[in-house]
Order: C-alpha cells, then sequence, then structure tokens
C-alpha cells in the first residue's frame, strides 16, 4: 500500500497527524512524496530533498510482546541495505553506521528517523538516489554515483516488500538473528568512532559490536567498553 503525492511538509508528520486525528491508518501503508518542504532528520535538522529521490513514511503498531520500539532502527537499516546492495555494482559496498544511516564510504547515502505516535512508531526514510543534497559538515553520496538512478517507484515497492518482511522476522524470531545480521552489514568491529552531539567535546573509541538489546559497543582507548543507547555517531577523522 503506497500512496503517492506531489509536494507535502514532511511524510512522517502527515502519519502522525492522522494517528493523532483518530483516522485508522494500517500497518504497512507508506506515504511518498515527490518533494518535502519541511524534512526532518535526527534532532530537528532539516532534510534536503531532491528530485528524483525517496522521501517516504510507514507506521509500525507496537503490541506488549514487540522488541523494544528503538531497535525498529536496526530493522530499518537492514531493508534499506538489502534495496540499495541489490542496485549497486559489484564490489561497491554500502555499509550500515549505527543506530540509523547508510554509507558508502564516509559518505552518508540513506538515513531513517523514528517517532513513536500513541501505540504505533512513525518511521521515516530518506534515501539519495539520484541526487546527493549538499549537507553542511557532511559528506553526501547518491546511488546515481554508481549508475543510473533507480526509479523512484520501483525503490519504494522493493523496500516497502523488503521492510514487511524484516519486520515479520523482528516479530517472530526476536533480536538476535536481527543483531547477528546488521552486524554483517555494519561497519567493521574496530572501526574508529565518535559520539556526541555536535558542538560537544565527542567520546572516542572503536566499535566493540552491538549488545543484545541493539545498543551500540564503544570500546575506550583505556580498554573499558562504553554501552550507548543513543547519540550522534560520527566515524573518526584520520
Amino acid at each position: 500500500m503506497i500512496e503517492y503525492c506531489t509536494e507535502t511538509g514532511s511524510t512522517s508528520e502527515d502519519l502522525s497527524a492522522r494517528l493523532r486525528a483518530g483516522e485508522l491508518v494500517p500497518e504497512g501503508l507508506w506515504l511518498v512524496a515527490d518533494r518535502q518542504l519541511s524534512g526532518r532528520g535526527r534532532g530537528g535538522r532539516a532534510w534536503s530533498d531532491g528530485s528524483g529521490n525517496f522521501m517516504g513514511s510507514t507506521l509500525i503498531r507496537m503490541g506488549h510482546a514487540s522488541p523494544p520500539a528503538s531497535t525498529l532502527a536496526l530493522v530499518a537499516g537492514l531493508a534499506v541495505h538489502e534495496v540499495i546492495s541489490a542496485l549497486l555494482p559489484e564490489g561497491q559496498p554500502a555499509v550500515l553506521k549505527w543506530p540509523n544511516d547508510v554509507m558508502i564510504g564516509s559518505a552518508k547515502l540513506a538515513g531513517m528517523l523514528l517517532e513513536r505516535e500513541g501505540d504505533a512508531v512513525v518511521l521515516g526514510i530518506g534515501v539519495n538516489l539520484s541526487v546527493a543534497p549538499q549537507v553542511d559538515g557532511r559528506e553526501t553520496v547518491a546511488l546515481s554515483a554508481f549508475g543510473p538512478a533507480p526509479d523512484r517507484n520501483y525503490f519504494a515497492g522493493a523496500l516497502a516488500g523488503c521492510f514487511a518482511l524484516e519486520l515479520e522476522r523482528w516479530r517472530h524470531f526476536g533480536l538476535g538473528p536481527i543483531v547477528n545480521r546488521w552486524l554483517k552489514a555494519g561497519h567493521p568491529i574496530g572501526t574508529p568512532l565518535d559520539v556526541g552531539e555536535p558542538g560537544e567535546k565527542p567520546l572516542s573509541g572503536t566499535f566493540a559490536g552491538l549488545s543484545l538489546d541493539g545498543a551500540l559497543q564503544l570500546r575506550l582507548a583505556g580498554g573499558t567498553t562504553r554501552t550507548i543507547h543513543a547519540g550522534e555517531v560520527r566515524f573518526s577523522r584520520p
């Protein structure tokens, strides 16, 4: 179920507004926009759109037996990674960066944002298919740098199907398989990372894996390991 619109403020805000208004929005519905005027990323930062890029949102209904809502970032990352990997040339890997980015090298290709709305989680995803937007202090890349840009509607359909499958696995098999598969698609153990919000002194260390609940394990210089449940994570510059 995919609804397309020419222009909106934010696909995630549109779905949240429907939920707040009492509309029975079905799980599995995706709202995809040609253009977003008020798209946003983590920390309320503006999300730059681009013609031909994917900008869409869906919702997930949470149940009493559901794994933690925060781990949906891992589920979404796996779905986006699988669809993207099928579109890249052989030998050009995409890598998941905890908690919600997809990277090619040091450049950001896609990002995800989770927002709670009652008993649902609204998931917004942006993927640079044709245009790599200019973002201050960030390196970005689009799939068009590696061949013809994929058709946005084709990408939307592929992502919707793949995410539905990953969501089913998350519910029925728990976090163990999700975490193990994320580690295979994510930045390698030992990757230097900085953790901290912009303007703050970062906590520096190396990637030491994920905990059983999907939290980042950061190995510090002294040999201790810090568990990170949320925060801005960046690859350390040499």
